[in-house]
């Protein structure tokens, strides 16, 4: 019992901070209590590995919107193909809403590591957002993991030479290196399905 007191105080203290320094007339009303977050959490479904989007990257899926939740001078530095910036401190401006909030796409926001882009999402889940997810590792994974994949020892499985040979071909179809081998794939997990909103109901009468 004090392990999962402890666990939602660690997962709710970054988000009283954001909520705390959001302007009062951007919150809305909570959707889902801080013990169905916490399950949430706990599940991890939230994460989308660096394989599963380098793969929708490369095949130009048109269900991903990747959102770059670092500040403005960061992602005019590097960002990742595509992406769109919208910082942290302005996750809530009504100017984003219609970004956030849609039944289209599938925003995998990221950041530097996971934490800001895991707080951005803890926030709009709360809120009721759906579609919404986070890269794991963020940017420092992702540089790790397919820009510059270690090679596996000899003696390691072939799935893990199978996952090598995928991240060499992607991080050469991305522009991070020359391709060694394309020969193997990785099996990806199922994509999440995108969750259509309830429609909203015409109010009966009135000319």
């Amino acid at each position: 019992m004090k392990s999962m007191r402890v666990k939602l105080a660690m997962a709710l203290i970054p988000l009283g901070i954001i909520i705390a320094a959001v302007p009062a007339n951007t919150t809305k009303q909570y959707k889902l209590t801080a013990v169905q977050l916490l399950e949430e959490i706990k599940d991890g479904t939230q994460f989308f590995t660096p394989d599963a989007v380098a793969e929708m990257v490369i095949q130009k899926d048109p269900t991903l919107q990747l959102i770059d939740v670092r500040s403005k001078d960061e992602y005019e530095k590097f960002h990742l193909s595509g992406a769109i910036n919208i910082p942290l401190s302005d996750i809530l401006s009504p100017d984003n809403e219609y970004i956030l909030d849609q039944d289209v796409k599938m925003n995998i926001f990221y950041s530097n590591g996971s934490t800001k882009a895991n707080e951005a999402w803890m926030v709009l889940r709360q809120l009721g957002y759906e579609n919404i997810y986070v890269l794991q590792g963020g940017m420092n994974y992702w540089a790790e993991t397919i820009m510059n994949p270690e090679k596996p020892a000899s003696s390691s499985p072939d799935d893990e030479f199978a996952k090598y040979d995928f991240r060499k071909g992607a991080s050469s179809a991305l522009g991070g290196g020359t391709l060694e081998s394309t020969s193997g794939s990785v099996p990806s997990a199922p994509k999440p399905v995108i969750k259509k909103r309830p429609k909203k109901k015409r109010a009966a009468g009135g000319c």
